[in-house]
């Protein structure tokens, strides 16, 4: 047995196919078909039932693809540690970051991570919360930037910064003549949601006394913009997070208003494994978002939030 032979394993295991595995590895397919044929000789069991498709893991085979993950965690945390020592911090590091954060957090610190960490290689991919977790779980990813509490065991959350949420008005909606507004003032039936899979989704509904959408006219969007043309465009609200009215103009600035106190709010966090080794990386990360932040995000003081659970 190989370690060779245990990244095929994984890789099968991750995308369910051998091609776009031995892609992933930078073989060809029969080489790693004749690795993993080898290896489940040489072990004596099934890991993979071929005859479906996408190829499926066998009992046994789920097992051995368990022990293979933390065999292959220890190897490369081997590594890192070996490159630790010489005094930099280097090494690769993949981040998962949710749709709603990605536009408004990413491009605040990531020049400056790369300045002053060039010995870092950096990959950002956006991906839904329940993709991250299970991608971490996996050691697919080495981190993710989402909203928790998530309240998964085996993960670590770093809390970040806490975000408020504002209210984004239709230009002839009745609530506009308010400065401050009450959840207690809102239609829940006026509401332009982000559609399934978001976890901003599940906060705004929550804010809004829901469990789900009860829009006559039913339409719901992955992205924030969209959701503000629609209200701009048509009747009703949408709820925002405080960090997308930077780059809002004017107009649109002025069809925002403010929740009163305690104002909904969601943590952000920085989110890895428990058996993480890539502490330096991680600590290099959170210190260049936090002093990246604006001012107005980093100073909320938590007696005046209400942190709006995911679940």
């Amino acid at each position: 047995m190989t370690l060779t032979q245990l990244e095929y394993v994984l890789a099968v295991e991750k995308y369910r196919h051998f091609k776009k595995a031995a892609e992933s590895c930078f073989v060809t397919q029969p080489t790693l078909s004749m690795q993993l044929q080898k290896l489940e000789e040489e072990l004596d069991i099934i890991i993979f039932d071929r005859s479906k498709s996408p190829v499926l893991v066998t009992s046994e085979g789920a097992s051995f693809i368990d022990q293979a993950r933390v065999v292959h965690r220890e190897y490369i945390r081997l590594l890192d540690l070996a490159k630790s020592n010489e005094g930099s911090i280097s090494g690769s590091f993949h981040l998962g970051v949710i749709p709603t954060l990605t536009p408004y957090i990413v491009p605040l610190f990531v020049e400056d991570f790369q300045k002053k960490y060039p010995e870092v290689e950096l990959t950002i991919e956006e991906m839904k919360t329940e993709d991250i977790v299970l991608a971490l779980s996996k050691d697919e990813i080495d981190g993710g930037l989402l909203v928790t509490p998530l309240n998964e065991q085996g993960l670590i959350e770093r809390v970040l910064y806490y975000e408020n949420f504002h209210i984004f008005l239709n230009p002839d909606h009745k609530l506009l003549k308010k400065k401050k507004i009450k959840e207690s003032d809102l239609d829940p039936g006026e509401v332009w949601l982000l559609n399934e899979g978001h976890c901003f989704r599940s906060q705004v509904l929550k804010v809004c006394g829901l469990k789900k959408n009860r829009r006559q006219s039913l339409f719901e969007s992955g992205s924030l913009e969209t959701l503000r043309n629609m209200v701009m465009k048509t009747s009703g609200y949408t709820i925002i997070p405080e960090m997308s009215l930077e780059g809002l103009p004017p107009i649109q600035k002025r069809l925002t208003r403010e929740f009163a106190k305690p104002i909904p709010t969601r943590e952000v966090s920085l989110v890895y494994g428990r058996s993480f080794h890539k502490e330096a990386i991680v600590e290099a990360l959170e210190e260049s978002i936090i002093s990246s932040l604006p001012k107005g995000v980093s100073s909320l003081k938590s007696k005046d939030l209400q942190v709006v659970d995911i679940e």
